[in-house]
C-alpha cells in the first residue's frame, strides 16, 4: 500500500470554471430523459405549479388581514362572507402546496432511482467495451471510481437543478410585488444575501477540490477496510497477525482525512456565522423600512405582512439559489468525471468489415515477430515471438513465472493487441476478424478464474452466457469436467447457491471450484481451448487426469495448455519453452530432453523434487 500523502494539493474552482461547467447540463438532462421521459415531464410540471404557491399564499393572507382590519374598523366595503371565502382559498392553497411537495418528492425519488440504475448499467456496459490494459492503469481507476460515485450523486444534482427552476419562477412572482411597492427593497435584499452566498460558494469550491484530490487515498482506504473485514482475507489476516497493521494503516489514512476535512469545516463554520449576522442585519433593515411605511399610512397592515413575508421568502430563495448554484455548478463539474469516463475509447475494436472466424481453421495461428509491452512498464513482457499453433494441435507453454505465458494467450485471444509484429489466423491479420466471433470460438479458463457467488448452473453457464437456460448443455459440460459429481451431492442440484456471501450458499474446495471453472470451457463448441494453469490447486495426479481428459475431449481442436508441472506438459503435441518473453526452445517432450537445454534442466530439477 502506498504511503500516506503528507499534503494534498487543493485546486480551487474559479467562477468562470463554474459557468463553463454548466455546458454539461444538457448532456446530463439527455441522460435523465432517456431514464424516463414521462416522469421527467411530470416533475417539471409539478414544480412549475409549486412555484406559484408562495406568492398566492402570501397575497391571499394580505387580503384576509385587510378584510379583518376593515371589519374591525367598520368599513362599509368589508364583507364577512368574502373573508371566509379567502380563508377557504388559503386552506385549499395550503393543502395543494403540501400535496405538490409530496408528489414532487415522490417523482424525484422514483426518477432518481431510474436514473441511477440507467447510468450504472451504462457504466457497466462501457467498462466491458474497454481494453484489458486500461484496467491496469491507476488514472483510469480514479476515473472509473468517480464515475461510479456520480450514479448516486447525480440524482441529487437532478433535484437541485429542478428546484433551481422552481425557485426562479417563485422569485419572479415575489419580486414583482416588492418592485411595485419600493425598488429600494431589492438593494437591501442583495445586502442581506450576497455575503453569505459568496462565502458558501467559496467553501463549496474548496470542498469539491479537496474531495477530488482525495480520490486515490479514498480508494486505498476502502481497500484497507476490505482487507480488515472480508471472508476472502480473514485466513491470512489471522495467520500473519495483520490485524494491528491494517488497523494502524486505516487510522493513518482516516486521521489524515479527518484533519483535512475538519480544518475546512471549522473555517467554514466561522465565516458562515459572520456572513449570517450580516444577512440578518440586511433583513431587519428592510423589515424596519416596511414597518415605517405602514405606520405613515403608505401601506396597509395586509401589505406589511405581504411585503415582510415576500422579503423573507425572497431572501431565503435568493440565498438558497445562489448557494444551490454553487452546488449545481459543482455537480456539473463532477459531471466532467462522468462524461470523461464515457469518452475513454477502446483501441481493440470491431473492424469495419469484419471477417467471420474460419470454420474449420485451415493453417492455424501464426505469430510473426510479436512483441508486447504493458502500459507504463519499462520492458517488453513478450518480444520477438515467432511460432505457429497448427489446427488440432495441443501446444504446451512452460517457463518460470514472468516468462510471458499468460501474456501470450491473452494476445492469442486478442485481449491485447501486439505492440509490435502481428498475429495471423489462416494468413490474415487477427485484427480483421470479428471480435465477438473470435471470442466465441475460444474457450479460456485462467488461473485466477472468478468464483461467482451464484448457483452452480449459473457458474457453469458464464462460459457461454447465451445458453444460461440450456440445462442440457450445462449438465453435459459439467459431466465433461466432473462437476456433475458436485451437483449429485447437493440438495438443490444445479440450483445450489455457491459461496458464503448469501443465504444457504455452499463453499467449495479449491479442486471443486476448478471443476466448475473447467466446465465453462466446455460450454462452447470452441475451436480453440486455452487452460492457463486453472488446475494449480490440484495435486500432480489429479491435474494429470484432468489434462488427459481434456486432451481426449478436444480431439480435432487446437488447444494451449499452461502448467508448471512438466509431467502434464508432456501430454502436448509440442512444447514451447519461454524465457524472458521469448521462445527459447520448441519441440516434443522427447526432443527437448534430447537437446539437454533449458527444458531438460527444469524437467530434471522437478523430477528430483518428486523423488
Amino acid at each position: 500500500m502506498a504511503k500516506s500523502r503528507n499534503t494534498i494539493k487543493i485546486e480551487e474552482i474559479s467562477f468562470k470554471q463554474r459557468l463553463s461547467s454548466l455546458k454539461n447540463l444538457p448532456v446530463f438532462f439527455k441522460m435523465v430523459w432517456k431514464s424516463n421521459p414521462q416522469k421527467t415531464v411530470i416533475s417539471l410540471i409539478l414544480r412549475i405549479l409549486r412555484s406559484a404557491m408562495p406568492v398566492a399564499l402570501l397575497y391571499t393572507g394580505k387580503l384576509i388581514i385587510d378584510q379583518v382590519v376593515a371589519l374591525n374598523s367598520g368599513t362599509p366595503s368589508a364583507d364577512t362572507q368574502k373573508l371566509w371565502e379567502l380563508v377557504g382559498l388559503e386552506f385549499l392553497l395550503a393543502i395543494t402546496t403540501d400535496g405538490l411537495n409530496r408528489m414532487i418528492n415522490l417523482t424525484d425519488s422514483l426518477l432518481g432511482d431510474l436514473f441511477s440504475n440507467h447510468t450504472s448499467m451504462r457504466i457497466m456496459r462501457h467498462a466491458t467495451e474497454l481494453d484489458l490494459d486500461q484496467f491496469e492503469d491507476s488514472v483510469f481507476y480514479d476515473k472509473l471510481e468517480r464515475a461510479r460515485q456520480q450514479t448516486v450523486g447525480r440524482t441529487i444534482l437532478l433535484s437541485q437543478v429542478m428546484s433551481q427552476i422552481q425557485d426562479f419562477i417563485s422569485m419572479a412572482f415575489l419580486l414583482t410585488g416588492l418592485i411595485a411597492f419600493n425598488p429600494w427593497l431589492i438593494l437591501m435584499l442583495l445586502i442581506a444575501i450576497i455575503p453569505s452566498s459568496l462565502g458558501e460558494s467559496y467553501f463549496n469550491s474548496r470542498n469539491y477540490a479537496l474531495s477530488r484530490s482525495q480520490t486515490p487515498e479514498r480508494r486505498e482506504l476502502d481497500y484497507v477496510r476490505y482487507l480488515g473485514a472480508s471472508d476472502e482475507t480473514a485466513k491470512e489476516v489471522k495467520v500473519f497477525g495483520l490485524s494491528e497493521f491494517i488497523v494502524k494503516r486505516f487510522k493513518t489514512l482516516s486521521d489524515k482525512f479527518y484533519a483535512d476535512n475538519s480544518k475546512l469545516a471549522i473555517s467554514r463554520s466561522g465565516w458562515g456565522t459572520l456572513f449570517s449576522i450580516l444577512g440578518t442585519i440586511g433583513y431587519y433593515g428592510a423589515y424596519g423600512f416596511i414597518i415605517y411605511q405602514t405606520i405613515n399610512g403608505k401601506a396597509t397592515l395586509g401589505s406589511l405582512t405581504f411585503l415582510a413575508g415576500s422579503f423573507r421568502q425572497l431572501s431565503g430563495l435568493m440565498e438558497t439559489m445562489l448557494s444551490r448554484f454553487t452546488l449545481v455548478s459543482q455537480g456539473a463539474i463532477y459531471l466532467n468525471d462522468f462524461i470523461e469516463f464515457f469518452q475513454i475509447k477502446p483501441r481493440i475494436t470491431e473492424p469495419k468489415n469484419p471477417l467471420p472466424f474460419p470454420n474449420p481453421i485451415v493453417s492455424g495461428f501464426t505469430f510473426e515477430n510479436v512483441g508486447f509491452q504493458y502500459r507504463n512498464a519499462p520492458k517488453y513482457a513478450c518480444h520477438n515471438l515467432n511460432f505457429t499453433l497448427n489446427p488440432g494441435e495441443k501446444l504446451a507453454l512452460v517457463g518460470e513465472n514472468g516468462a510471458g505465458k499468460t501474456t501470450l494467450v491473452k494476445l492469442l485471444a486478442r485481449l491485447y493487441d501486439p505492440t509490435e509484429g502481428r498475429i495471423l489466423l489462416d494468413g490474415i491479420d487477427l485484427k480483421n476478424y470479428s471480435l465477438s466471433d473470435l471470442r466465441h470460438n475460444m474457450g479460456i479458463i485462467f488461473q485466477d478464474y472468478i468464483r461467482y457467488q451464484m448457483t452452480l448452473s449459473q457458474n457453469i453457464a458464464v462460459g457461454n452466457i447465451g445458453e444460461i437456460d440450456n440445462i442440457s448443455l450445462i449438465s453435459t459440460a459439467a459431466k465433461q469436467s466432473l462437476a456433475d459429481l458436485l451437483a449429485a451431492k447437493f440438495p438443490l442440484g444445479y440450483e445450489q447457491w455457491l459461496g458464503r456471501k448469501f443465504n444457504d450458499g455452499v463453499e467449495l474446495s479449491g479442486g471443486e471450484w476448478q471443476k466448475v471453472a473447467l466446465a465453462r470451457a466446455y460450454m462452447k463448441n470452441a475451436q480453440v481451448l486455452i487452460l492457463d494453469e486453472p488446475t494449480s490447486a490440484l495435486d500432480a495426479r489429479a491435474e494429470y487426469e484432468v489434462f488427459q481428459r481434456f486432451a481426449e475431449l478436444t480431439i480435432g481442436k487446437s488447444a494451449v495448455l499452461i502448467s508448471h508441472r512438466f509431467s502434464t506438459a508432456r501430454l502436448a503435441d509440442r512444447i514451447l519453452v519461454l524465457e524472458k518473453g521469448t521462445v527459447l526452445e520448441s519441440g516434443t517432450h522427447a526432443e527437448l530432453l534430447e537437446k539437454e537445454g533449458r527444458y531438460a534442466e527444469l524437467f530434471n530439477l522437478q523430477a528430483r523434487g518428486y523423488q
